[in-house]
């Protein structure tokens, strides 16, 4: 028997996305949680990605996900971010380390993206993507790209702290929608 990739036809074919997505997915609590991935190039840089999808609209997830005054409720729970000389200029606070960093936040609300990073050194960027996926409900994408193995907390701990933001982002959403409904 064929691969399921050699079997789904052309790259764009039909049901191409629906496989890759089952060899890449499981359920848990009747979600599909992607199963995020690390790469090292060998130069330092590390790349860590999970994905969630939520049962609300991408607007209302992108709306909790892209309020500067809203991002203590879902980041980890040690890292704070507080706008410093009016966007895209924020100041991000790290518990763990003390330290303050200069860092950028952009919301692009007409691609539902939010991106960030770092402004004095390029320690890291990361990025979440939200997407409608149909019937009101939407997939949510983190990445974080460590550029310095210095200021890579480890496979373990990103995926940790990943996973837990999305699981909070989502209880945030859920919260909003509830009380406005």
């Amino acid at each position: 028997m064929k691969p399921a990739a050699a079997r789904a036809g052309p790259k764009d074919g039909p049901g191409r996305s629906e496989r890759v997505v089952s060899r890449l997915g499981r359920r848990r609590r009747g979600r599909r949680v992607r199963e995020g991935f690390r790469t090292d190039d060998g130069c330092g840089m590390s790349d860590y990605e999970r994905s969630r999808t939520m049962p609300a609209l991408p607007e209302h997830v992108f709306d909790q996900a892209s309020a500067v005054s809203r991002l203590d409720s879902w980041l980890p729970s040690d890292l704070h971010v507080h706008e410093a000389q009016g966007l895209p200029a924020v100041t991000v606070h790290e518990d763990r380390t003390g330290e303050d960093a200069a860092a950028l936040f952009r919301a692009q609300p007409d691609r539902l993206r939010v991106e960030w990073g770092t402004r004095d050194s390029s320690s890291y960027a990361g990025w979440l993507q939200v997407t409608g996926v149909g019937a009101g409900a939407s997939e949510v994408t983190v990445h974080l790209s460590f550029f310095d193995e210095r200021h890579d907390p480890g496979e373990e701990t990103v995926r940790t702290a990943l996973e837990r933001s999305l699981e909070r982002l989502e209880e945030q959403v859920r919260l909003r929608v509830d009380n406005a409904g």
